[in-house]
C-alpha cells in the first residue's frame, strides 16, 4: 500500500490544478476522480462546452445580422447544429486529454472511482468494476465540485426539463426554452439559444437579472440581451412545471401574485448550483458541513479534521474555476510550509454573453451598505473609436475609487472584450492603484482597454477625453 503526501478528491479546475502544484513542490501526489474523465464540471459539461457554444452561435449571429453591414453577402446561411454541438464535443476532448497530458508530465498518479474516508488518513476507491483500492495519505485535499440546485416542486427528467448538463447536448434547437433564474449559467445558454433562432423567455425571482453583481450591469446587459430577443419575467416566482409529451408547462406567480402559465418545449433549470459530498462519509472522520452543505474550513482551509483541507465549489465562497484554481495552488503551497495568501475580494467574476460583463472589486450596493464614502466614473462603449470600428457599442465600463485616497475600490465592466479587459483592474487594485494612476497610463489607440482609462479619468474630477 503505497503512502502518498497529498491526496486529492475530486479534478476538476480545483483539484487537478492543486494535484499539479503538489507535485511541482515535490510531494507525493495521487488524484481521484469519480467519472472517467478528468477536468470536472468546468471542462466536461461547464466553462468549456459553453464557451464553445457562446462563440459558433456567435459566428451565426453575426453572419446573419451584421456581415451585410460590413459588405459581406452571406446566400444560403443555415445552422448545422450537429456539428455545432459536435464542435464543441471535440473542443472538450481536446483539453481533456491535456489534463491527462498534465498528470503524466508531472507524475501524478490518477485514481477512477468513487473516494470515502475510512479514517482520516485512509481513503477508500470502488470503481465501476467494484473493485476496491485503499490509499494512506498523510494530506487530503477535498475538490469535488457542485451540481445543479434542484427547485422545489420541479422534477427534472434531463429531456425536457433540463439542467445546463442536458442544455449543452440538446439534439434540436428549441423553439422556446423557459429558463429559470436569471444568473450567469442561465443567461450565458439563453443567449446561445436565442442567437440560434429560439423564443427564450427568462423566469427570475428577484427585480433584476445578476442580482449578485453591480446593479448597473444587470440593467445594461437587460437592455441587450431584450434586443436579441430575450422576453425578462421578473418578480416572478415558479412553482411548479409539467410536461405533457413533447411540452412543459411552467406554473408561476407573477410580480402581482397572480397564478400564470407559460407554455414551451424545454425548460432549462438554472437557479445555481449546490456542494457535492455525496458518498464521502465525511461524519465518518468527523468533517462538519454548513447548512448548505458546505464543508466547514478554517482561513487556512483546512477542516476540523487535522491534514484534510477542502476548496472550490464544497467551501464557502463564489462557485468560480478560477477561484478554486487559487485556492487549489494556495492548499498546496500551505502542506509544503509556505505562506500564500489570497484575497477573495480581488476575484474576479465574468459573464459570457454579448456584450461581456465582467467585475471586481466592491459593487456600489456594497460601498453604501458599508457607509464607504465614493466617487464614481463611467465611460460608454459608444464613445470608443474600437467600438464603433467593430459595431459592439453596447456597455460601458465605470470605476469606483474612495473618495479621499483615490484608490480604486471596485471595476464594473460590460462590453467586447471586458473579460480580458478585467485583468487590468485586478491587477491595478491588486497593488492599490489609484483611479489616477490608472488615468495617467498609455493605452494603445484604439483599443477597447481605453475605455478603462477615460473610466478612470471621469472618476479623478470628471475628466473623461472623449465622452
Amino acid at each position: 500500500m503505497s503512502m502518498y503526501d497529498v491526496t486529492v478528491i475530486g479534478a476538476g479546475p480545483g483539484g487537478y490544478v492543486a494535484a499539479i502544484r503538489c507535485a511541482q513542490l515535490g510531494l507525493k501526489t495521487a488524484l481521484v476522480e469519480r467519472y472517467p474523465t478528468l477536468g470536472g464540471t468546468c471542462l466536461n459539461v461547464g466553462c468549456i462546452p459553453s464557451k464553445a457554444l457562446l462563440d459558433s452561435s456567435e459566428h451565426y449571429h453575426q453572419a446573419a445580422s451584421s456581415f451585410a453591414t460590413h459588405g459581406i453577402n452571406v446566400d444560403g446561411l443555415k445552422i448545422d447544429f450537429g456539428q455545432m454541438i459536435a464542435r464543441k464535443a471535440e473542443v472538450v476532448k481536446q483539453n481533456v486529454e491535456g489534463i491527462n497530458y498534465l498528470m503524466k508530465k508531472n507524475k501524478i498518479d490518477v485514481f477512477h472511482g468513487n473516494a470515502s474516508f475510512k479514517t482520516a488518513q485512509q481513503i477508500i476507491i470502488k470503481n465501476d468494476q467494484a473493485s476496491t483500492t485503499i490509499l494512506e495519505t498523510r494530506n487530503t485535499i477535498i475538490a469535488t465540485g457542485s451540481k445543479p440546485t434542484a427547485l422545489k416542486g420541479i422534477t427534472i427528467d434531463k429531456e425536457r426539463i433540463i439542467t445546463s448538463t442536458e442544455a449543452l447536448s440538446l439534439k434540436e434547437i428549441p423553439k422556446h426554452l423557459v429558463i429559470i433564474g436569471g444568473g450567469v449559467i442561465g443567461l450565458e445558454l439563453g443567449s446561445v439559444y436565442a442567437r440560434l433562432g429560439s423564443k427564450v423567455s427568462v423566469v427570475e425571482y428577484t427585480d433584476s437579472i445578476l442580482p449578485t453583481m453591480d446593479r448597473s450591469l444587470g440593467k445594461e446587459l437587460q437592455k441587450s440581451l431584450t434586443k436579441l430577443g430575450v422576453a425578462f419575467h421578473l418578480g416572478h416566482k415558479v412553482t411548479g412545471a409539467t410536461v405533457k409529451g413533447k411540452k412543459v408547462g411552467v406554473n408561476m406567480l407573477d410580480a402581482n401574485n397572480a397564478p400564470i402559465t407559460m407554455d414551451c418545449d424545454y425548460c432549462l433549470v438554472a437557479v445555481g448550483r449546490s456542494p457535492y459530498t455525496n458518498g464521502l462519509d465525511l461524519s465518518t472522520i468527523g468533517v462538519s458541513t454548513d447548512e448548505r452543505g458546505r464543508i466547514n474550513v478554517n482561513e487556512q482551509l483546512e477542516t476540523s479534521v487535522k491534514g484534510i483541507y477542502a476548496i472550490g465549489d464544497v467551501v464557502r465562497g463564489a462557485m468560480l474555476a478560477h477561484k478554486a484554481e487559487e485556492e487549489g495552488v494556495f492548499v498546496a503551497e500551505k502542506i509544503a510550509g509556505q505562506h500564500p495568501h489570497i484575497n477573495y475580494l480581488l476575484i474576479p467574476g465574468v459573464v459570457y454573453t454579448w456584450p461581456e460583463v465582467a467585475a471586481v472589486g466592491y459593487t456600489e450596493e456594497e460601498l453604501k451598505q458599508n457607509n464607504i464614502s465614493y466617487k464614481s466614473g463611467s465611460f460608454p462603449f459608444k464613445a470608443s473609436g474600437r467600438a464603433r470600428a467593430s459595431m459592439d457599442t453596447d456597455g460601458f465600463i465605470k470605476v469606483l475609487a474612495d473618495a479621499t485616497t483615490d484608490e480604486i475600490l471596485g471595476v464594473h465592466m460590460i462590453g467586447p472584450r471586458v473579460a480580458d479587459i478585467i485583468g487590468e483592474a485586478v491587477v491595478a487594485m491588486e497593488y492599490r492603484a489609484s483611479a489616477e494612476d490608472i488615468a495617467r497610463m498609455s493605452h494603445a489607440h484604439p483599443t477597447y482597454s481605453e475605455a478603462l482609462k477615460e473610466a478612470c479619468l471621469a472618476a479623478t474630477d470628471k475628466r473623461a477625453l472623449h465622452a
